[in-house]
């Protein structure tokens, strides 16, 4: 299996990693190092996560408080938000 962004779930993943980066140097680089492992779990073992919303699950990311959304699809999964989880839940519900 194999994953891809919605862009704006890339788009807000990149802007968490510049976020990170602007504490404190390479924090930024170990926020991405954690959101990849959380997508790699989720990619090896696409239904260990419980469902979020409708068909979306999410896995959380350790040392930080966001969550990857994603769904399922026939080529892997498709991540629909890395979600700051200190944010309105919904924001990400027009992607789907």
């Amino acid at each position: 299996m194999s994953f891809s962004f919605h862009p704006e779930a890339e788009a807000e993943f990149n802007e968490a990693i510049d976020y990170y980066e602007e504490i404190e140097s390479g924090l930024g680089y170990d926020f991405a190092l954690e959101v990849y492992s959380a997508i790699n779990r989720s990619v090896e073992f696409p239904k260990a996560w419980s469902l979020f919303d409708d068909e979306v699950r999410r896995s959380l990311v350790r040392r930080f408080p966001h969550g990857v959304l994603y769904s399922e699809d026939p080529e892997g999964i498709f991540i629909l938000a890395v979600m700051n989880l200190h944010r309105n839940p919904g924001y990400w519900k027009h992607r789907k």
